[in-house]
């Protein structure tokens, strides 16, 4: 190839405190507009920020978990620029000294594990929003000021669209494992920027980069880079220049749009807040939250593999969110059996969730029923077949599996003489069948098997239902 694809992302991550990063307000999403404010995040003349802890805390849980330094001391800043939706005139954030420096992540996009280094991790306040579609008018929503965020800068060590989608999405992970964000791209709960260029391949400098914004979904990130690598491609061909500027991403029109020219550092003239004292970070707070950091995906997939006996493939799909792993282990532990639980939420459960789009925890059945009714199947009690009724059954009731089973009559027939009675039968009933299996057609026995289930309804005891038949046909 020619060029060599260069890419960046800075992640803004929404954290989910109950209060803003520098006042008392609620940080909740959906509320009525200016409903969230008060003369802190308004910017009213004397009013005076103070640091929310938890933004602190919640910094230096992911700048462990990304390996990074944390600082002792760091400063936040005055980051100055002009916009309606920005009250003071400038955003409070962090420049020369952030909280967390220097880590790595590891991402996979298919072609085995690379590592991405990280720049910074530091604090920020959010802006508010201007709202463009109610007449004619612009109008200005402020509960959003003040929301605490923490952003994410990589360097440059993307080389393809889907590494950074599989970086957004390992960032994504992490937050949403240690309980700081709910990663919610279509809320903006997680928002991306990307800095993209191109260079000739084997060059080593940089080549001039763009910026684009507005991508609020994994799939429109490596749309927007792609569109935006060709554009630069396109451009240089034609013996043109690339404009440092900052570009919007069209997802109705699959195109980016030059929205202003990039900014430099100094142009939002950086300085130290001087409402607000150093950040100091001691060995004791670090340490604590070292202990509270979760077991992460890699290491409880492998663990998953190891103590529960189930495939590495199963162990990685149950692990990506931290919610379907703690449903998996409670189900485990009520039923028993490892790999039937695996079985069942990786197949039914998912595919529950996936129809009605919903997230583990808004799922009906509770991993206590689910391990009720793998238990009933690992007893003898119902078969698998009778077992996927229950579970259709137990979406919509409170019931458990063995009350279902008991109320409705779907307990698992294992009588011998009723077996045979209906084997019979069904051997009477196909005289062609019988006499081509016992001409040597045996994979028959698989439609004897199907006729016996369908006339009891599915309740018969499979493995008896096997054995008697195999007894009568090979008699």
């Amino acid at each position: 190839m020619k060029y060599e694809l260069v890419v960046g992302l800075e992640v803004h991550c929404q954290l989910n405190t109950v209060s803003k990063a520098f006042c008392g307000c609620s940080a909740q999403f959906g509320k009525h507009a200016n409903t969230n404010v008060c003369p802190v995040c308004l910017a009213l003349p004397g009013a005076l920020p103070v640091l929310n802890r938890q933004v602190v805390e919640d910094a230096v849980k992911i700048g462990l978990a990304m390996d990074c330094k944390i600082a002792s001391h760091s400063v936040l800043a005055r980051k100055n620029y002009f916009y309606p939706d920005l009250p003071k005139g400038y955003q409070i954030s962090q420049f020369e000294e952030p909280i967390c420096s220097e880590g790595t992540l590891q991402i996979d996009a298919g072609e085995g594990r690379k590592e991405i280094r990280l720049v910074r991790i530091h604090i920020e306040e959010d802006a508010g929003k201007s709202i463009h579609d109610i007449g004619e008018e612009t109008y200005i929503d402020l509960n959003r000021s003040g929301v605490p965020l923490l952003e994410i800068v990589s360097y440059p060590d993307l080389r393809t669209s889907k590494e950074a989608s599989a970086y957004l999405q390992k960032v994504r992970q992490i937050v949403k494992y240690l309980g700081i964000s709910d990663g919610n791209m279509e809320e903006g709960s997680l928002r991306c920027d990307a800095n993209v260029s191109l260079r000739l391949a084997g060059a080593t400098e940089y080549g001039t980069r763009t910026e684009i914004k507005n991508m609020n979904s994994f799939k429109n990130v490596e749309k927007a880079i792609e569109f935006e690598a060709e554009r630069h491609k396109e451009i240089l061909d034609n013996g043109g220049v690339i404009i440092q500027e900052t570009r919007l991403w069209d997802a109705d029109k699959g195109e980016t749009r030059s929205m202003r020219g990039k900014e430099f550092a100094h142009d939002y003239r950086y300085f130290p807040d001087p409402d607000l004292v150093p950040v100091l970070v001691d060995q004791e707070m670090i340490d604590r939250i070292r202990l509270e950091l979760p077991e992460f995906p890699e290491v409880r997939a492998l663990r998953f593999a190891e103590e529960y006996g189930i495939p590495v493939y199963d162990a990685g799909v149950l692990t990506v969110e931290r919610e379907v792993a703690d449903y998996f282990e409670e189900t485990v532990r009520i039923s028993g059996d490892a790999k039937a639980s695996s079985n069942w939420v990786m197949g039914e459960v998912m595919r529950i969730l996936k129809e009605k789009y919903l997230d583990i925890t808004e799922f009906s059945i509770i991993p206590e029923k689910l391990g009720g009714l793998i238990r009933l199947i690992g007893d003898g009690l119902i078969s698998n077949t009778i077992a996927k009724q229950v579970f259709e059954i137990m979406l919509l009731d409170q019931a458990t599996a063995a009350e279902i089973v008991e109320r409705d009559g779907l307990a698992q027939v294992s009588d011998t003489g009723a077996i045979e009675t209906v084997v019979q039968e069904i051997l009477d009933a196909n005289p062609g069948q019988l006499a081509a299996y016992r001409g040597g057609k045996t994979k028959l026995l698989g439609f004897f098997v199907g006729q016996c289930m369908s006339r009891m309804k599915g309740k018969a005891n499979p493995q008896m239902v096997n054995d008697v038949l195999l007894e009568r046909l090979d008699g």
